[in-house]
């Protein structure tokens, strides 16, 4: 309806002046009651199609003729109100009542009270209810419903007990409007006992109501009994079971009931078949979805975009993209919700590249993406690390005026920060509007991964200050960078906080928490958070087993991967890597071979590169050379640039010259992209006296415009990376640095060569 039309209803529905005493002939009364009557059966015909648009279009005319209207005509008016949302319309009309002195008329009031209840006027509502004169049941099922929809649910059943305690039975219309709000077991039950003395258990209506309130309230088993109970089921019955089955998180129980329903030979519907796809994507089962897609097929049911969606997403979740690509090429026209799965879908298969090339597809053709869109589109680019597309789809979000929602603009502090812009990352996060939990997650993360921590530790105040509770993924990303940068005293710092805020019974926090400790090199208390540990699972052992092998104690490491066997757990290919790197850095070469023989021979591992990798480490730091490329030369079937420099450096250790010059030339074949690899060439040529050798390697760096980059170290002081490189003097405090060294140099001397004190030559 157009604005025009609503100004001359607001115009017409005014109060008019009173009319003529003097009385109308009888004839004109007679032909005005047949017109209004006319009037109302178009305008309740219209209502009860749907068709609210005509409903106010037929109240227009009336009004024009001057038909004044009458206590049936202003029902199917409100509830058109309600339909369309057109609030300030229904204040009017309930004006309008008011002054034609129909406020008494039950219907009516009923229908006051549902449209305040729709518009969350509950106030409003209740006091149309109390100054009712009288009321029958519909009035009170109508304010019962409005507390009910609203979560009032005590007021709702406060009120059901006092329609009762007046005399009001109640109809089953009644039970189906308190229904809604409920969330006890409790209450479902009594008001299924309800149900039953009125002798209501044959209305199927309020029965599927019961069963379906009954899942929703975790009484998956009630809804069994009910269902078993009813003597008349229709596909409403059939699906609400299922819908609770599926609730609960059985799914084999969904899957038996759909082919119960095939066997009793049930005509299944959209939500039958969505809810056995959807179980199917839940337990990431590709045969079983397979197998429903298949029986959608054969039975000849037209694929709707619900149900294509539903496909789509089951098969991305159980990882088939080849299949979930064939389903969204097939389909016509998509949808704004199917363009998001299939893109969200890809992101989440690691196929990130495909998914912005759909992204791209999507505004080919002119479909506008939702914040939804956006946020996938976003989370593809930060995985990717293409900081250039992020910013493009943040240019079109700013050129189209979209509002992004907080989950989107999420995604766009994540974007940045991956990308290493943490200074968009933040202007982005210092202009929302509204901040969630993973708001403030995504910004330390940045922070933490992108080597700021002591930043990171300021925004953890931060975020407590406002109130906002820091959960396992905030203080995981914290101690990912103490780990990262052996700030050993901020991680235990932030294990302090973890127990004081209750966070360590996650694994998530306690696997970090041993990784961190590993990797600043305090062991012990790496193995003291291991075994406070309430449950273990790979990753908790890989990370242990590792901070062992990589801390020059391989028979510990072994001896926690003989632990970890006899606690039942599978190991994986994690596990084997982590413990063939411990025998390797170790020296522990027939304890490294065997593992990687029992990978095979006891758990039908099959080695891949990594683990070939590590065996040619491990021969070669023995000094096995020869042996080792004897296993490279059969395992590899393709030259791998690392590998022939683990080689290479074993070759010039034990001064192997002619295994590699074999080598060295196999990796200048090669022409690595990497100047480090033409570095190490130059200096094993040079080891052998192969001058033109040397030559060639930086001949062949130089054509390829590769630089080595200086070396460099780090320390961190006070959460700030400080980082040095070779021959470099350009550190801001470069003065102040030289300074303090001169006066330690100073110091140092003074205490003599035979001082006896043990600090003497720390430096």
């Amino acid at each position: 309806m157009n604005k025009l039309r609503n100004a001359s209803f607001f115009h017409a529905l005014k109060p008019s002046p009173p009319p003529s005493p003097s009385p109308p002939p009888q004839s004109t009364k007679t032909t005005t009651t047949t017109t209004t009557r006319s009037f109302n059966a178009i305008i309740n015909r219209l209502s009860s199609q749907g068709s609210h648009h005509e409903v106010f279009a037929t109240f227009s005319s009336m009004l024009q003729t001057n038909t004044p209207p009458d206590t049936h005509t202003f029902p199917s008016l409100l509830k058109a109100c309600s339909s369309l949302d057109f609030f300030p319309l229904g204040l009017s009309l309930h004006q309008c009542v008011v002054v034609n002195g129909f406020s008494s008329d039950s219907y009516i009031a009923s229908s006051l009270v549902s449209f305040y209840a729709k518009f969350g006027c509950v106030h409003y509502a209740r006091k149309v209810f109390d100054d009712m004169p009288e009321r029958n049941i519909v009035p009170w099922t109508a304010i019962i419903g409005c507390y009910s929809r609203t979560g009032d649910i005590d007021q709702a059943l406060l009120l059901f007990s006092e329609m009762r305690h007046q005399g009001f039975l109640p109809s089953p219309v009644t039970l189906l409007s308190l229904l809604p709000g409920v969330l006890e077991l409790i209450h479902v039950r009594c008001l299924h006992g309800c149900a039953i003395s009125y002798g209501f258990e044959g209305n199927v209506s309020l029965m599927n109501s019961i069963l379906s309130v009954y899942g929703k309230c975790g009484g998956v088993e009630d809804s069994r009994r009910l269902f078993e109970f009813m003597t008349e089921r229709d596909i409403v019955s059939w699906n609400s079971l299922m819908s609770g089955y599926a609730q609960s998180g059985n799914f084999l129980e969904v899957f038996q009931l759909f082919c119960r329903m095939r066997d009793e030979g049930i005509k299944l519907d959209k939500q039958t078949f969505c809810a056995v796809v959807s179980a199917s994507a839940r337990q990431s089962s590709l045969k079983l979805g397979k197998s429903v897609h298949g029986q959608i097929l054969r039975a000849g049911f037209k694929l709707d975009s619900h149900i294509e969606t539903s496909l789509l997403t089951m098969y991305m979740k159980c990882r088939s993209t080849d299949a979930a690509l064939k389903i969204f090429e097939r389909i016509n026209y998509k949808d704004e919700v199917l363009w998001t799965a299939m893109i969200s879908g890809l992101v989440q298969n690691d196929c990130s590249d495909r998914s912005l090339i759909v992204f791209c597809q999507m505004l080919k053709s002119r479909m506008q993406p939702s914040t939804a869109t956006m946020a996938s589109a976003l989370a593809a680019c930060a995985k990717l690390g293409s900081l250039n597309l992020g910013t493009s789809i943040h240019c079109y979000v700013l050129r189209q005026g979209i509002t992004l929602d907080t989950p989107a603009q999420n995604s766009l502090v994540t974007m940045y920060a991956k990308c290493g812009r943490l200074s968009q990352s933040q202007t982005v996060f210092a202009r929302m509007g509204k901040r969630d939990l993973v708001s403030w997650n995504a910004m330390v993360a940045g922070y933490a991964q992108n080597g700021h921590l002591s930043e990171g530790l300021s925004l953890l105040s931060e975020m407590r200050a406002t109130l906002q509770k820091p959960d396992s993924l905030t203080v995981v990303s914290l101690l990912q960078a103490c780990a990262s940068i052996g700030a050993w005293e901020q991680g235990k710092w932030i294990h302090g906080f973890v127990i004081r805020s209750c966070l360590r019974t996650c694994i998530l926090v306690d696997t970090a928490l041993v990784d961190m400790y590993s990797k600043c090199g305090d062991l012990d208390m790496a193995q003291k958070c291991f075994d406070e540990m309430l449950e273990h699972d790979q990753v908790s052992w890989g990370t242990i087993i590792s901070g062992y092998g990589c801390h020059g104690k391989g028979e510990t490491a072994l001896r926690m991967y003989g632990e970890f066997l006899r606690a039942g757990i599978q190991p994986d290919r994690v596990i084997f890597l982590a413990v063939l790197a411990a025998c390797s850095h170790n020296g522990l070469v027939n304890q490294g071979l065997s593992l990687y023989r029992s990978m095979t021979e006891d758990f039908g591992i099959a080695p891949n590169l990594e683990h070939h990798a590590c065996i040619v480490d491990l021969l070669s730091r023995a000094g096995r050379v020869e042996e080792a490329y004897e296993f490279y030369k059969k395992t590899f079937s393709e030259p791998v640039v690392d590998v022939l420099g683990i080689l290479l450096d074993a070759c010039r250790t034990k001064h192997n010259d002619e295994l590699g010059e074999i080598i060295a030339r196999d990796l200048l074949m090669l022409r690595p992209v990497d100047a480090g690899n033409y570095v190490q060439l130059a200096h094993s040529f040079a080891a052998m006296n192969r001058w033109d050798g040397v030559n060639e390697a930086w001949t062949q760096m130089r054509s390829l415009g590769l630089k080595k980059l200086p070396g460099w170290s780090f320390v961190e002081l006070h959460g700030t990376i400080e980082t040095f490189f070779t021959s470099h003097n350009s550190h801001p405090r470069l003065e102040e640095i030289v300074s303090t060294l001169k006066a330690l140099r100073s110091e140092m001397r003074k205490l003599g060569p035979n001082s006896n004190k043990p600090d003497a030559y720390i430096f």
